[in-house]
C-alpha cells in the first residue's frame, strides 16, 4: 500500500531528509505461534478499540449469549484458546468499553449497554470458572456507558461517558460519584485525559471539541468543527498539552490535525490522509511523541512523530497487513521488550484472533538504548483521590526501563476490596438485622478477622480445586 500523499508542507518535509531516531521505524507481526487464535471477537456497532492490554494481561470483548463478556488471558497464554475458558461475565447487556487500571495490573472497569460500570479484580492464576462478581457496581447513568477512563496519577479515579450525554467521575475506592458533567448536548465519541490529570477534553456528535475542567466542573475552551466533515472525531492530548485530533473534511476524506487549546482558532498542523469510512483510533506515546493511527475496517497502521519544528507532524512510515482489523490494543510502554528495540506493541484484533504487532527501532548494538527509553509512567500512583479532588496536580511517577519491568505479583487487592465493603452503604440490609454500631469494638475486630481468614481460605481451596481439575483432565486425556 502506498504511504499517504500529505499535502502542503508536509510534502516538503520528507523531501529534506530529516533527523530523527524514529524515521526507521519498523512494524512485524508477532509469529503465528505467539498469536491469540479462536477468540470471537465482538460485533457490536461501537467505535471503541474493544481490546485493552497491560504487562500481565489482555483483554477482548467477546461475543455472548445472555448479556456482555469478555475475555482476560494472561500475556504468556498464546496459541489456541479453549472454547470454554472462563470468560469475565456480569453485565446484562453487551460490553463496550474496558479499560485497565494503570496503578494495579489485575484491576479492569467495564462500561456496557446494561447503564452499568463495573470494576473487576482479575487474579494472577487461571480461574476454573467464570468471574462474575465484580468487586464494585457504579450505577449513575441511565443510557448505556460508552466510554470508561482512569485517571493517569490518581488512585482510583475512574471516568464514565454514557449515551444520556453525562460524564460521571467516581471514587472506585468508595463507589460513589464525586464529579458530575452535563455539558454536553449530543452523545459523546471520546474522551482523553491530559498527562497530569488536570483537564480531560472531548468530542462530541454536535462537532465540537471541548477541553473541560472537571474539579470546576465547567469546558474551559472549546472549538466547532476542528473537522468539516459530520463523521465521528476523536481527541487525544499530548504531553506538551496539545491536542491530536482524527476526523472528516467535508468531502469525507479522512484529516488529522494539531491543536494549541489556548488558541484554538487555527490548528498548528491539518494533513488529509485518504478516503475512506473508518474512524481513525489514535494510539500516542508520549516518551517517543509518536502517534499510532489505526482505522476501523482498515489493514494498515500509520504512525506519525509530533515535534515542535514545521510541519509539527510528521509521517513516518505504515505497517500493511492483508487482514482488516476490528480493534486494537496498545500495550503501556512498561510492557515493551526493551532488549530487542521494541517501542510499542500493538494487539491487532481480526474477526477470530488477536495478533501482536511490534514496532522496533533498527540498532546493531544490544546494550540498553538510553535515548529510545526515557523514563516511562510506572505503576504507582501520584495523588490519593482526596489529594486530586481538593485540586492538587502531580505528573505521573516515573521509572526506568534499563532493567526492564517485571509486574509484581497481584497488588493492594485487600485494600480495595475492604475500602469498597467499609464505604459503601449496604442498601439491602433487613430491617431486623443487628445495628453495627451497637457491637463492642472487640467483637467487630474479631468478626471481619473471622471473615478475612474465610475469605483466604475459601481463595486456597478454590486454587486447589483448579489444581485437581487440571491433573484430572491430564489423566483423562491420556497424557500422564
Amino acid at each position: 500500500m502506498e504511504p499517504p500523499v500529505l499535502p502542503g508542507k508536509a510534502v516538503m518535509s520528507r523531501s529534506i531528509v530529516r533527523q530523527s531516531k524514529f524515521r526507521h521505524v519498523f512494524g512485524q507481526a508477532a509469529k503465528a505461534e505467539q498469536s491469540y487464535d479462536d477468540i470471537r471477537v465482538s460485533k457490536v456497532t461501537w467505535d471503541s478499540s474493544f481490546c485493552a492490554v497491560n504487562p500481565k494481561f489482555l483483554a477482548v470483548i467477546v461475543e455472548s449469549s445472555g448479556g456482555g463478556a469478555f475475555l482476560v488471558l494472561p500475556l504468556s497464554k498464546v496459541g489456541r484458546v479453549d472454547k470454554n475458558y472462563p470468560l469475565v461475565i456480569g453485565h446484562s447487556g453487551p460490553v463496550l468499553d474496558i479499560d485497565w487500571c494503570p496503578h494495579n495490573d489485575n484491576i479492569l472497569a467495564s462500561g456496557s449497554e446494561d447503564t452499568t460500570t463495573m470494576v473487576w479484580q482479575i487474579p494472577d492464576h487461571t480461574p476454573c470458572r467464570p468471574i462474575s462478581e465484580p468487586i464494585v457496581v457504579l450505577e449513575g447513568h441511565s443510557k448505556r456507558v460508552g466510554i470508561v477512563k482512569w485517571h493517569p496519577t490518581a488512585r482510583n479515579i475512574l471516568l464514565t461517558a454514557g449515551s444520556d450525554n453525562l460524564i460521571i467521575i467516581w471514587n472506585v475506592g468508595t463507589g460513589e460519584p464525586l464529579i458530575t458533567m452535563d455539558d454536553h448536548p449530543d452523545l459523546i465519541y471520546n474522551v482523553s485525559w491530559n498527562y497530569n490529570g488536570s483537564l480531560f477534553c472531548t468530542t462530541c456528535k454536535d462537532r465540537r471539541l471541548r477541553v473541560c475542567d472537571p474539579r470546576k466542573r465547567e469546558v474551559v475552551a472549546e472549538r466547532l468543527s476542528p473537522h468539516e466533515g459530520i463523521r465521528p472525531m476523536r481527541a487525544i492530548f499530548t504531553k506538551e498539552g496539545n491536542i491530536f485530533t482524527t476526523g472528516f473534511t467535508r468531502m469525507s476524506q479522512r484529516e488529522l490535525g494539531l491543536w494549541d487549546p489556548t488558541n484554538f482558532e487555527e490548528p498548528i498542523a491539518l494533513l488529509e490522509l485518504d478516503t475512506s469510512n473508518g474512524v481513525l483510533l489514535p494510539f500516542y506515546d508520549p516518551d517517543t511523541s509518536m502517534v499510532y493511527l489505526c482505522g476501523k475496517g482498515d489493514s494498515s497502521i500509520r504512525y506519525f512523530e509530533i515535534t515542535e519544528e514545521p510541519p509539527y507532524v510528521h509521517y513516518l512510515s505504515t505497517y500493511s497487513s492483508k487482514e482488516p482489523q476490528r480493534g486494537m490494543g496498545f500495550m503501556p510502554k512498561r510492557g515493551v521488550d526493551v532488549s530487542k528495540c521494541e517501542i510499542a506493541r500493538l494487539f491487532k484484533l481480526h474477526e477470530r484472533k488477536c495478533e501482536p504487532i511490534i514496532m522496533t527501532v533498527p540498532r546493531k548494538s544490544d546494550l540498553f538504548q538510553d535515548d529510545l527509553y526515557p523514563d516511562t509512567v510506572g505503576p504507582d500512583p501520584a495523588l490519593e483521590p482526596e489529594e486530586w479532588l481538593d485540586g492538587r496536580d502531580e505528573d505521573p511517577i516515573l521509572i526506568s526501563l534499563r532493567d526492564g519491568y517485571v509486574p509484581p505479583k497481584s497488588r493492594e487487592l485487600k485494600v480495595s476490596k475492604k475500602n469498597v465493603l467499609d464505604s459503601r452503604p449496604a442498601p439491602r440490609r433487613s430491617l431486623s438485622a443487628v445495628d453495627g454500631s451497637s457491637l463492642p469494638p472487640q467483637l467487630l475486630e474479631k468478626l471481619v478477622e473471622e471473615i478475612q481468614s474465610l475469605k483466604a481460605t475459601v481463595l486456597s481451596q478454590e486454587k486447589r480445586i483448579c489444581d485437581l481439575e487440571n491433573k484430572l483432565s491430564k489423566y483423562t486425556n491420556g497424557t500422564v
